[in-house]
């Protein structure tokens, strides 16, 4: 049994790069986490509990046994891209991680390494053309019907550079995309997005994924024959492995944007409540003592 589950975690096609950033980032989280001990805006249980689900589950879809099952049935695969696009990235921003990680970071990493880049131009233009809000949506949806297009797919699946080039993609926008949703309200570099337009952005990503989801869940055609040619590691059906697939970019992905947004109100409710001058309803009026 013990054999069985250590064989599993074992990387299927090691990565040293997704071992360095994944523990190199858990050890400046913890590292960070020491550092800031005290401090009032230390993060709590649920943070620090959203951080590590959010890292161990990317980490377990690029490194583990997961990998295999992801290149072998077509349902696990989105069960990844769920993981890698949507759940990872939203647990990791929700977290509110910047403050820790810029504690943990060693100073030649944030001297040398992480400030020069950053404050690089090419860097800082295009940080800002990813992250506006017309391309922003666009390039979210737009990743999932590319690498959802049928011939695209099969070439991808069959190639590991492509396969690679396909998971890192998704899951740096889905970083990059939920940092901008559910990230720090002020962001430097960026002009501040109100929360009306987040929920737009929201909108507009949840409706082509419901349609891609439900076209492929629904459609009589098989779509993605390369998993018969890799061979499914579970005796399944084509069409049932499709279906579930589909599903699962139907339900659960359309899902996350009803789950943002309900973040995104309630953010919204707490600004407003913070810009009530007092006396108004809703404000707590302090009155000074007399004399």
């Amino acid at each position: 049994m013990f054999e069985t589950v250590f064989s599993f975690l074992l990387p299927w096609e090691f990565s040293p790069t997704v071992l360095v950033l994944c523990a190199g980032s858990a050890l400046i989280y913890l590292r960070g986490l020491v550092r800031g001990r005290g401090r009032t805006d230390a993060p709590g249980f649920w943070r620090n509990t959203a951080f590590a689900i959010g890292l161990v589950s990317m980490y377990a879809f690029l490194q583990t046994h997961l990998d295999y099952l992801s290149q072998h049935m077509f349902w696990i695969h989105r069960l990844q891209h769920l993981v890698l696009h949507h759940l990872g990235p939203f647990l990791i921003v929700m977290s509110a991680p910047q403050v820790t990680m810029r504690l943990g970071a060693p100073e030649w990493l944030r001297r040398y390494v992480l400030a020069p880049v950053w404050r690089n131009p090419v860097t800082q233009a295009g940080y800002r053309l990813l992250q506006n809000p017309v391309i922003a949506p666009v390039l979210f949806t737009g990743l999932i019907i590319f690498w959802l297009t049928p011939s695209i797919h099969f070439t991808a699946m069959l190639s590991l550079p492509r396969y690679n080039v396909m998971n890192w993609s998704m899951a740096i926008d889905g970083l990059l995309f939920w940092w901008l949703i559910v990230g720090p309200e002020h962001q430097a570099g960026l002009r501040f997005l109100g929360y009306g337009r987040r929920m737009l952005l929201l909108w507009a990503i949840m409706l082509p994924q419901i349609g891609i989801g439900a076209y492929i869940a629904l459609t009589s055609k098989l779509l993605y024959s390369v998993y018969g040619v890799c061979g499914r590691a579970w005796p399944i059906e084509p069409m049932t492995d499709q279906g579930i697939g589909g599903l699962i970019t139907w339900i659960p992905a359309s899902m996350m944007s009803v789950v943002a947004a309900l973040v995104v109100l309630a953010r919204w409710r707490r600004s407003e409540r913070a810009d009530e001058p007092a006396g108004t309803p809703g404000a707590v009026l302090v009155e000074a003592p007399s004399r």
